[in-house]
């Protein structure tokens, strides 16, 4: 379905090189997500360009600003369709990864994805904020990340709890973030975090991309994260 060569070519100019085996895996993960788009919504984006450049390419991105040891941990924080992370697992097999999203037909589309990729994979059915108050999560990641799930600010409260103390957050944005930036520099510091690097870049098609990285240097006050709707009501700003 997708063009194998020119993956292959866009990932090598990006120091991620990826064998048969992983192009293989790439365009069934194209296929399935395409079937699958067909019973539940997973995304608008279906063409098989389209899918290789603002998924697949975009989600590898992550790999030129994080550069996680064998078997690190990585929570991937309303993952949807499974991006960043699932490609990023292609590309990084050894990683342990769990998948977090609020909607159980969305979990049930990333475990059998994770089963025709031979990934095993940890799909748990919760919102942020409540698996964030759970031991079970909570302070146990060497990384977390997101793609335009929510505003930076109320990102991080989503993200930064899930973290070890040293652990990063990189969230995924599109478009000017100049303004976020500024809106969520509180939210970071009262969650224990530090910005540590912005990574601007272009996709092929040209569309402007952004990666926030954010180091937990402190724990995170116990308060947080907070119900949803407190959340939205009560931004740290």
């Amino acid at each position: 379905m997708i063009d194998k060569a020119k993956l292959k070519e866009y990932t090598a100019q990006l120091g991620i090189p990826l064998d048969e085996g992983q192009l293989e895996q790439f365009d069934l993960y194209a296929r399935t997500l395409v079937e699958w788009n067909e019973k539940i919504n997973l995304t608008a984006i279906l063409d098989p360009e389209g899918i290789l450049v603002k998924h697949f390419l975009d989600s590898l991105m992550l790999l030129t600003v994080i550069q996680p040891g064998e078997g690190e941990r990585l929570i991937d924080v309303g993952t949807g369709a499974g991006f960043p992370s699932i490609p990023v697992k292609i590309a990084r097999p050894d990683l342990n990864l769990t998948l977090l999203d609020s909607l159980n037909k969305r979990i049930n589309f990333l475990k059998e994805l994770s089963g025709l990729l031979g990934q095993e994979n940890e799909c748990i059915h919760f919102r942020a904020e409540e698996a964030g108050q759970k031991k079970e999560y909570r302070g146990r990641y060497q990384f977390s990340t997101a793609r335009a799930v929510a505003h930076l600010r109320e990102l991080s409260e989503y993200c930064i709890p899930f973290l070890q103390q040293g652990g990063k957050f990189a969230a995924l944005k599109s478009g000017n973030i100049e303004q976020e930036l500024k809106e969520s520099e509180k939210a970071i510091h009262v969650l224990g975090g530090k910005i540590v690097e912005i990574r601007r870049f272009s996709l092929p098609d040209a569309s402007p991309r952004s990666i926030i990285l954010v180091e937990k240097i402190s724990q995170t006050p116990t308060g947080y994260p907070r119900p949803s709707a407190k959340i939205a009501k009560k931004p740290l700003v």
